[in-house]
């Protein structure tokens, strides 16, 4: 079965992984997928992650506050069908920097803050509070 937008797959299984609150959710290993979920991990919206990139897959452990997940809301901003571009001034801060916005830019996919900070703009991939 192909899917035809894996990012918003990652982020579908993330989401319904952290309301069903299970510890871990298992997704297909890409390099671009592997990289959102480290940003992820960095940011501390997600516990660790562990990748078999011989059987192409990934388990992802997810973060909780007491029975609270840290991951309260993901949303895909560009799509396959409509993709959306930003300028490094134009990179939208979300909940007064207390959320992440992760971008695929010239030098590789990376956060908001780190795009602003080396002045490089990108494809908006999602947004995360």
């Amino acid at each position: 079965m192909s899917v035809s937008d894996p990012i918003a797959d990652l982020l579908t299984r993330i989401r319904n992984g952290a309301r069903a609150k299970h510890r871990y959710i298992d997704a297909r290993y890409t390099k671009m997928k592997g990289r959102v979920v480290r940003i992820l991990q960095d940011r501390g919206f997600v516990d660790k992650v562990l990748i078999d990139e011989e059987k192409g897959r990934m388990r992802i452990f997810l973060k909780y506050d007491g029975r609270d997940p840290l991951v309260g809301q993901l949303v895909r901003v560009s799509s396959p069908g409509l993709r959306r571009y930003v300028g490094y001034r134009d990179i939208p801060r979300i909940d007064g920097g207390m959320g992440l916005v992760v971008l695929s830019t010239p030098l590789g996919v990376m956060d908001g803050e780190l795009a602003r900070e080396k002045k490089v703009g990108g494809e908006l991939l999602c947004l995360v509070r």
